[in-house]
């Protein structure tokens, strides 16, 4: 197992990363809908969560759908305890430079967990290395460009949510403003190029989910529709060649 000893982005915010999604229940099961409809898109016969987290999201797909407890990657000390815990096989390491099996998996995921990696192409090429060919490569995040984006970098730049240039159209329960501090928000098309140009990722496809303003985002649980334009939390979803 890979350990580091450095402190990474979550160790001790892992219960806030937590309390964040109980708190905004709505946003959490929206959430939780794209990234179930995206991996039906794919296969979860084997599947491997890249940035795993808390296991959070990968706990409530096996109690609510059934879906196998897929392996994880997760840099944080704090959250891969408490993913462990939850019953996940969680490799200690960062997407850059993991040691990972070559083409042992179907899938191969990211939720969430772009919007903290600087060098985008390096870790999708290092973790490319575990999917089968003909497998699924999926990224799901929040656009750089989307309502929830461009609230996280107007925080990021004034350095708190305590600005009257805001106050009025925050979520009740914001993201922690540390972990928005912390993030390198990315746009869906930036993500698109690499897929396609850098890595030769085929046959692409998009599903959006969060497409309210973020004030009442938390007020019902939304379907996945398709396409990348309107949402907060968009799914990419490409396949490797085969060949």
């Amino acid at each position: 197992m890979l350990k580091t000893n450095e402190t990474e982005i979550f160790d001790g915010y892992a219960t806030e990363y937590d309390q964040w999604f109980m708190a905004n229940k709505q946003v959490f099961l929206s959430e939780l809908k794209l990234l179930k409809s995206a991996l039906t898109t794919a296969s979860t016969k084997s599947a491997l969560s890249i940035g795993c987290g808390s296991g959070l999201f990968e706990d409530a797909l096996h109690r609510q759908y059934a879906l196998p407890l897929f392996d994880g990657v997760e840099p944080s000390k704090d959250m891969a305890q408490i993913a462990r815990k939850r019953g996940l096989q969680v490799l200690l390491g960062k997407a850059e430079t993991v040691s990972l099996p070559n083409q042992a998996y179907d899938t191969v995921y990211f939720n969430g967990s772009s919007s903290y990696i600087k060098d985008l192409t390096a870790a999708y090429q290092n973790c490319l290395k575990a999917l089968k060919p003909g497998g699924h490569f999926i990224l799901i995040d929040v656009p750089k460009e989307s309502a929830y984006g461009l609230l996280y970098l107007l925080a990021k730049t004034i350095g708190s949510y305590q600005s009257a240039a805001i106050a009025d159209v925050l979520p009740k329960w914001p993201y922690p403003i540390e972990l928005v501090n912390s993030a390198y928000w990315h746009t869906t098309l930036e993500k698109k190029h690499i897929l396609e140009q850098n890595l030769g990722l085929t046959h692409l496809s998009f599903q959006q989910t969060l497409v309210k303003n973020p004030l009442y985002t938390n007020e019902t649980v939304e379907e996945p529709l398709t396409g990348f334009e309107k949402g907060g939390y968009v799914a990419i979803i490409a396949e490797k060649p085969r060949s």
